[in-house]
C-alpha cells in the first residue's frame, strides 16, 4: 500500500512524514523537488501476541510505503506549473493525505500570507480536481482525432471519449468523479488514469502544541467528507527523536495512548477499506493486508497465485479465540479451529493456514 502526503508549502507535512518514518527505511533522498519515500511497519499488537506464543525464528509485519510530495504553491503561474508535475507522482498511490496548516508560527511564512486549515484544504482539492481536468482535456483530444478514423479500436475509444466527456464536465464544476463512474466498465476504462479525485482521502490538520486536546479547528463540512486526524508535526517529530525507553515514559506522563504513526497508519486503513490477517508457516509470523470483505480465496492469492490456484480450504482461528484461550492445542480441544472453503469472508485478525496443491 501507498500513501502520498500532499500539502501547501510550510504546511508542516515534512515534519509529520519525518516523525512518522522515524527510524525506517527511506528509499529516495527528497529535496525541494523530488519526492521521498520511506517504508514503514503497521504496528499490530496481535502480530507481537502471535509472537510471544510461537516464538518464531521470523516476524514480518505488514508495510506502509509513505510518499512525502514536495510542496506546493498555486499563488503564481510558474508555481501552478510545478506542482502538476509533482502531483503527477501521487497518480499510483493508493490514497491521498492532505495536509493543512493550523498553527501559528510567525518564522514560517504562511500560504497566501494566511492560517486557514479550510481555504486551504479547499485550494488543494479545487487544484488537485483542475489537474485530473487537465489530462482529461488531452485525452479528449486525442480521442477526437482517434474516433474519426476507422480503426479496429474505434468503437472502444467512443466510449472512453463518452465517458470522459463526462468525467469533464462534472471535473469542471467540482462534483465527485463517483457519479458519473457507475459500472466496472467504466472503471476498467479510467483506470489508467489514475484520477487523483477519486482516490481514499485522510485530511491531516496540523496544530501547535498549545492547541492540542482540543477541537479540531477544521469545520466537520469542510472536510468534505474524508477523515480528519489533528495532531502537532512538531510535537510528534521532537516526541520520535527521543530513545525508545525516553519516550514511553513522556506518553505515559501526558497520558497519551499513541503516537502519531500509529494513529496515521490506523486511518489510512479504515480510508482504504482494508484489513489484515495472520499467518503461521515455515517459522513465520507474518501479517498481510486485503481489502475488508475480500474472500478466502482472494486471501490466498495475495501471498502467492499458486496458492490460490491450487486453494483447498482455509484452516482458520478467529482472533477473539485466541485472545482468549491463547494456545493453540487449547483452541483444537475447543473447536475453535475452522475449516473455511473458497468464499469465506475473512475477518480482520484472523490466523489463517492455507492448504492448497498445484
Amino acid at each position: 500500500m501507498q500513501a502520498a502526503l500532499v500539502g501547501l508549502s510550510q504546511s508542516g507535512k515534512s515534519t509529520l512524514f519525518r516523525a512518522v518514518t522515524e527510524g525506517h527505511v527511506h528509499v529516495g533522498a527528497g529535496t525541494a523537488h523530488q519526492v521521498d519515500k520511506a517504508v514503514v511497519k503497521v504496528p499490530d499488537e496481535r502480530v507481537e501476541r502471535l509472537v510471544a506464543a510461537l516464538k518464531p525464528k521470523k516476524t514480518t509485519y505488514a508495510t506502509i510505503e509513505f510518499l512525502d510530495l514536495p510542496g506546493l504553491s498555486f499563488v503564481e503561474e510558474s508555481g501552478r506549473h510545478e506542482a502538476r508535475r509533482i502531483v503527477a507522482q501521487a497518480r499510483q498511490a493508493d490514497m491521498l493525505m492532505l495536509v493543512v496548516r493550523a498553527f501559528g508560527d510567525e518564522g514560517v511564512a504562511a500560504n497566501r500570507g494566511r492560517v486557514d486549515p479550510a481555504q486551504d484544504l479547499a485550494e488543494l482539492r479545487t487544484e488537485l480536481a483542475l489537474a485530473d481536468l487537465e489530462m482529461v482535456a488531452n485525452r479528449i483530444d486525442k480521442l477526437e482525432k482517434a474516433s474519426a478514423k476507422p480503426t479496429p479500436h474505434v468503437e472502444e475509444e467512443k466510449r472512453e471519449l463518452a465517458l470522459l466527456q463526462r468525467c469533464g464536465a462534472a471535473l469542471e464544476n467540482l462534483e465527485g468523479l463517483r457519479s458519473v463512474i457507475g459500472t466496472s466498465e467504466d472503471e476498467k476504462l479510467v483506470r489508467s488514469f489514475g484520477f487523483l479525485s477519486l482516490k481514499p482521502v485522510l485530511v491531516v490538520v496540523n496544530v501547535g502544541e498549545e492547541s492540542l486536546g482540543q477541537a479540531s479547528p477544521l469545520p466537520a463540512e469542510g472536510a468534505g467528507g474524508a477523515a480528519t486526524l489533528v495532531l502537532s508535526a512538531k510535537w510528534e517529530a521532537e516526541l520520535a527523536a527521543l530513545a525508545p525507553e525516553e519516550r514511553t515514559a513522556f506518553l505515559q506522563d501526558l497520558g497519551v495512548q499513541e503516537i502519531a504513526r500509529d494513529r496515521l497508519v490506523q486511518a489510512c486503513y479504515r480510508s482504504l477499506n482494508v484489513i489484515s490477517f495472520l499467518t503461521y508457516a515455515s517459522e513465520e509470523v507474518r501479517a498481510w493486508t486485503v481489502p475488508a470483505g475480500g474472500t478466502a480465496l482472494e486471501a490466498a492469492g495475495a501471498i502467492h497465485s499458486d496458492m490460490q490456484r491450487g486453494f483447498i480450504r482455509a484452516e482458520t482461528v478467529h482472533w477473539s479465540d485466541f485472545a482468549a484461550l491463547g494456545d493453540f492445542k487449547a483452541l483444537k480441544s475447543a473447536g475453535k479451529m475452522h475449516l473455511e472453503g473458497k468464499t469465506y469472508v475473512v475477518q480482520d485478525g484472523d490466523i489463517i493456514t492455507f492448504r492448497f496443491n498445484v
